[in-house]
């Protein structure tokens, strides 16, 4: 799934920054409100509450019949969660490049237009900070497994996380005609973000990032 995706989403970038057929840009920034949910090691349902983040990037959009587009970007994202474990509470956050190609229908409604979205993205983890049980800073470290000795000597559950995220967006917004535009979206991980533990076949632990939020544009 990740080499599919990876394909996916550098075929249809490339695509739309090397087309010249009515491609316009455009500027995006907001606020996130995210969470990381699942399962924690021994099967119950993980009690992190939501963190506030932001995003700002950029994005195309390529027209492919009247009012329908494809809207590739790129975007630095932060997320992540308020976690609360083991009677210690503590912001764990998280930094990605994220990458959604939505598939974008734009109405004309009133002098602007409708925006409503829904796709994939692929993300990639590039730096994270936390607190460990000693409420000693600890730098988040990507890896796709570890060893239980690392699980340990971090001492905290979420020093660990995978590079690789994945998983849908769903957009609804409005574009003024000066090309200004507000954006309500919402954003379901659908890949596990917690390394596999080498050795230990009882770990239930599923992370997920969750989130929504409401972003700022404006189009060249």
């Amino acid at each position: 799934m990740k080499t599919k995706a990876l394909l996916l989403a550098f075929t249809v970038t490339a695509f739309a920054f090397g087309s010249k057929a009515q491609t316009t840009f455009g500027l995006r920034a907001g606020v996130n409100f995210q969470n990381i949910n699942g399962k924690e090691f021994d099967g119950d349902d993980t009690e992190n509450k939501m963190k506030t983040g932001f995003n700002v990037g950029v994005n195309a959009e390529i027209p492919v019949a009247p009012d329908f587009y494809v809207q590739p970007g790129v975007l630095f994202s932060t997320k992540g969660a308020k976690v609360e474990f083991d009677g210690l509470k503590y912001n764990a956050n998280l930094s990605y490049i994220e990458v959604p190609i939505n598939f974008l229908y734009k109405p004309t409604l009133g002098t602007g237009k409708l925006l409503l979205g829904v796709g994939p993205y692929v993300a990639f983890g590039i730096g994270g900070t936390l607190k460990d049980f000693k409420n000693k800073d600890v730098d988040v470290e990507f890896e796709k497994s570890i060893t239980a000795a690392q699980y340990l000597g971090k001492e905290t559950p979420y020093a660990f996380r995978k590079r690789f995220d994945a998983g849908g967006n769903l957009l609804f917004g409005y574009e003024t005609a000066s090309k200004i535009s507000i954006q309500l979206n919402a954003q379901l991980g659908m890949i596990n973000t917690n390394p596999e533990i080498e050795g230990v076949s009882n770990d239930k632990t599923k992370h997920k990032n969750t989130g929504f939020g409401i972003s700022l544009g404006y189009r060249f």
